[in-house]
């Protein structure tokens, strides 16, 4: 499925024109003008398919790509990022065309929406884990302590104490919580971050989605994307490096790294032949 076609970005003429016209003024930058444009990139414009990739080294473009791509459709993010003075003088130069609306779930998950979401895992976990460890005590203390009902006011603790009881550790740990989090890996939490908020019939567009997940889970996250274009119409615009990624069937990507900017195959790419040549070096 999808709901954006393409984007067209300005023209190296149009964004010296822009700058040309400022006058009286000294700026240390014009980000994002001269960005995709830069090396003679020629990034003009980008054809969209069910899944597009933007692959591409460190300072390529690829992820201003992304920011702009969502800033164009209005689309939501949880984390901010860094804007300049002339961004949105930028995005009113952009031009998108589009098969209908977008859909209302649509978002753009970066690194550090990912990232913040394990702090705040971690740290609802260690404030489980120091409960935990307080309803320890009380089990222990409540299971040994000795107790003759002299009044009514005696009742509430002696129930305590029956019911302690009667329960192992674990049990009474697991009622006093009411459904404790279990504790997962980054890499565990990182993947459900992405499950969770991928759903049906919409637009995503994913920063590094490999960042934090381990080889495997990068893996079943390249299946869940396939499949979520696939069978559940969404459409994934994304920047990876992983090999993982960009092995993903029927994906499109576009190299940044070529001036001007190829749309290859996943096997054309030089990170990928540079794995390829490592590994075909280190066999036995």
């Amino acid at each position: 499925m999808t709901y954006i076609n393409n984007i067209t970005f300005p023209t190296s003429n149009m964004e010296s024109d822009f700058i040309c016209g400022i006058t009286g003024t000294s700026y240390d930058t014009f980000y994002p003008f001269r960005v995709l444009s830069a090396r003679d990139r020629g990034l003009q414009k980008i054809d969209f398919e069910p899944i597009t990739i933007l692959y591409g080294s460190n300072g390529s473009g690829k992820s201003t790509a992304l920011n702009i791509i969502a800033e164009t459709l209005e689309i939501k993010r949880e984390s901010a990022f860094n804007k300049s003075n002339f961004y949105q003088d930028y995005i009113d130069m952009c031009k998108v065309e589009m098969r209908g609306r977008l859909p209302q779930n649509s978002r753009i998950i970066t690194s550090d929406d990912v990232f913040d979401y394990l702090l705040n895992v971690r740290s609802l976990n260690e404030g489980i884990d120091l409960k935990r460890e307080e309803v320890f005590k009380d089990y222990l203390d409540t299971k040994h302590t000795k107790l003759q009902m002299q009044s009514l006011e005696d009742y509430e603790q002696l129930s305590k104490i029956v019911r302690t009881r009667s329960q192992t550790r674990s049990q009474y740990v697991q009622r006093e919580l009411m459904g404790n989090i279990a504790i997962s890996s980054n890499g565990e939490s990182a993947f459900k971050y992405f499950t969770d908020r991928i759903g049906e019939n919409s637009l995503y567009i994913l920063d590094e989605p490999e960042n934090s997940l381990s080889p495997k889970y990068q893996m079943e996250l390249a299946q869940f994307i396939e499949d979520s274009a696939r069978f559940y119409e969404c459409q994934i615009i994304m920047a990876t490096h992983s090999p993982f990624m960009l092995a993903i069937r029927s994906a499109k990507i576009y190299d940044l790294d070529e001036s001007p900017v190829k749309v290859k195959n996943w096997t054309e790419l030089e990170n990928i032949c540079l794995y390829y040549e490592f590994f075909k070096r280190m066999e036995l």
